[in-house]
C-alpha cells in the first residue's frame, strides 16, 4: 500500500471513530435532556393530580367517616377526563394495594407499587409493546385513607427522536467520511508528491540516468530532502564521471601500452630473425644490431618509467630542505657532454622543500624532452628563480613547439605530439605523465607555453624555504 493511501486510510479511520463517539455522545445528550425534561413534568403532573384527588375528596359528601371506593372512582375518573387530551392513564390502588380504578391501556405491572414508600414520588420508564411510558407513583391521603396513583406519560416521541437523531448522524457522517475521504487524498497527494518525485529520480538513477535531478515543488523538510538527494546525485554522477575516466584512461592506457610494444618488438623480432636465418655482411649485421639496441634501449627507457610512476604513486614523497645548486650541479653533470644541443643554466640559489631524487627526474625529463625536440645546435635555457609564492624552475627550447590543441593531452601517458621523432629518439610519451606524477605529490603542477616553430617554455613552482640572494650563470 502507498504512503498516500495509508495516510488517507488512517485519517478516515480516525475521523470515523472521532465522529461516531461524538456524534453518540451528542445524541445521547439531547436524547437524556429530553427524558430528563419529560420525567420532570410527568412528577409535576402527578403532583398535580395528587393535589386535585385531595382538594376533591374534601368536597365529598361527609356521610362516612372514610372514603369510599366509588368515590374514589368517580374523582379518578373526572381527573382522566380533564386530561383526555393529553392522553391521561391513572390508576388508583388501596392500602392493600388493590387497584381501584384503572385507566384503559394502563398496562403496567405492579413493580412500582410494590416498591412505593409514603410521602415519597417515584418513577421509572418502561416500555409497552412498541411505545414507551413514564410511570409515576405517590400516595394520597384522603379522608382517612392512603391511597397510591400512578400515572403513564407516553414519551415515545423522545426514543423516536433519539433513533431519527441516530440515523440522520449516521447519514451526516458517512457524508463527512465521503468528503474527508476527497479531501484527505488531495491533501496526502500534494504532501507525498516530493516523495513520489524522489522515488522516481532513484528509478531514473537505478537505471543509469545519473544526470536527472528530482524537482524541488516544496520548501519545508521534504523541500530540503530533495535538495540534499539532489546534491548527492550530483556527487554521485561526478564520482562516476570520474570513475569512468579513470576507466577509459586505464583502457588507454593499456591500448597504448600495447600498441607502444608491439613497434620495438615488431623491429626487434624481424632484425633477430634476419641475423638468425641469413648470412649478413659486416655492414648490414651492424645496422641490424643497431635497431635491435636501438629499440631495446627505448623498451628500457619505457619500463622504467612506467616503474617510476607506479612506485611513485604508492610511496608518496618525502620532502625534505636542499639546495637549488645541487640540483642544477646534478642536471649539469647529466648533460655536460651533450654535442646535439647548448644548454644554459641560469638560477638563483635558493633552498626549497622538495624530495630530491623526485624532483631530480622531473627536470632530467623536462630537459630530455627539451632536447628531443630541438634541432642539433638548438639551444635550451635551464634555470629557476624566487618569485612571490615559491621558488620556479623553468626549461625552455626553441625547438617545433606544440600546437595549442595537443597542450591538453601531452600529459597523459604515451601521447606523442610526434610520434616518428620521439620514437627515433628512444621517447615513450611517459616522460610528462610522470612529471604530473610527482609534482601533484609536492603541491605543484606543470605550466605548459608553447608556440610552434618557435620554441616551449615549461616550469613549475615549489614551496621555498629561505634564499641567497646570488645569480649565477653557465653554460653546459
Amino acid at each position: 500500500m502507498k504512503f498516500s493511501q495509508k495516510l488517507v486510510l488512517w485519517t478516515v479511520i480516525i475521523l470515523a471513530l472521532t465522529l461516531g463517539f461524538s456524534g453518540y455522545y451528542f445524541v445521547n445528550y439531547v436524547f437524556e435532556t429530553s427524558l430528563s425534561r419529560e420525567v420532570g413534568q410527568a412528577l409535576d403532573e402527578n403532583s398535580i393530580l395528587r393535589f386535585a384527588f385531595e382538594t376533591a375528596a374534601l368536597n365529598v359528601p361527609a356521610k362516612y367517616d372514610l372514603l369510599q371506593d366509588g368515590s374514589v372512582e368517580q374523582i379518578a375518573s373526572n381527573l382522566e377526563t380533564s386530561g383526555q387530551g393529553d392522553g391521561r392513564l391513572l390508576r388508583i390502588s388501596d392500602e392493600e394495594k388493590q387497584v381501584i380504578y384503572v385507566s384503559d391501556g394502563f398496562e403496567a405491572d405492579d413493580e412500582l407499587l410494590n416498591t412505593a414508600q409514603a410521602d415519597r414520588y417515584s418513577y421509572r420508564v418502561i416500555r409497552l409493546g412498541n411505545q414507551y411510558y413514564i410511570q409515576t407513583g405517590s400516595n394520597v391521603n384522603a379522608l382517612g385513607r392512603t391511597l397510591y396513583l400512578e400515572t403513564l406519560r407516553d414519551v415515545s416521541q423522545v426514543f423516536e427522536e433519539r433513533q431519527t437523531g441516530f440515523v440522520v448522524y449516521r447519514r451526516v457522517m458517512m457524508l463527512m467520511l465521503v468528503m474527508g475521504v476527497v479531501v484527505m487524498y488531495v491533501i496526502a497527494s500534494r504532501l507525498t508528491k516530493p516523495i513520489r518525485l524522489l522515488v522516481k529520480a532513484t528509478k531514473e538513477m537505478a537505471a543509469g540516468d545519473y544526470s536527472y535531478r528530482a524537482r524541488q515543488v516544496s520548501s519545508d523538510e521534504l523541500g530540503r530532502l530533495t535538495q540534499d538527494f539532489n546534491r548527492m546525485a550530483e556527487a554521485l554522477e561526478q564520482t562516476i564521471d570520474q570513475l569512468e575516466g579513470e576507466v577509459r584512461a586505464r583502457e588507454d592506457f593499456v591500448g597504448a601500452f600495447a600498441h607502444e610494444l608491439k613497434t620495438p618488438l615488431t623491429s626487434i623480432i624481424g632484425y633477430a630473425d634476419m641475423l638468425r636465418s641469413r648470412k649478413l655482411d659486416e655492414e648490414q649485421s651492424l645496422l641490424s644490431a643497431n635497431y635491435i639496441y636501438t629499440e631495446g634501449k627505448r623498451l628500457e627507457t619505457m619500463s622504467l618509467r612506467l616503474l617510476d610512476i607506479m612506485v611513485t604513486k604508492k610511496e608518496g614523497a618525502k620532502l625534505q630542505k636542499m639546495s637549488v645548486e645541487s640540483l642544477f650541479e646534478y642536471l649539469r653533470r647529466m648533460f655536460l657532454p651533450n654535442g646535439e644541443t647548448d644548454i644554459l643554466f641560469s638560477y638563483e640559489q635558493a633552498y626549497v622543500l622538495a624530495d630530491p631524487a623526485l624532483i631530480q627526474t622531473v627536470l632530467v625529463n623536462l630537459l630530455d624532452n627539451a632536447c628531443k625536440a630541438s634541432e642539433t645546435g638548438g639551444r635550451i635555457e635551464a634555470g629557476g628563480s624566487s618569485e612571490e609564492g615559491g621558488y620556479r624552475f623553468v626549461v625552455k627550447d626553441h625547438g617545433i613547439g606544440i600546437p595549442q590543441e595537443e597542450l591538453s593531452k601531452i600529459t597523459q601517458a604515451f601521447y606523442m605530439v610526434d610520434k616518428s621523432r620521439s620514437r627515433s629518439r628512444n621517447g615513450a610519451g611517459l616522460g610528462l605523465a610522470l612529471c604530473t606524477q610527482i609534482l601533484a605529490l609536492h603541491d605543484s603542477r606543470l605550466e605548459i607555453e608553447s608556440v610552434p616553430g618557435e620554441g616551449t617554455t615549461v616550469s613549475f613552482l615549489l614551496k621555498e624555504d629561505g634564499k641567497e640572494a646570488e645569480h649565477e650563470e653557465k653554460r653546459a
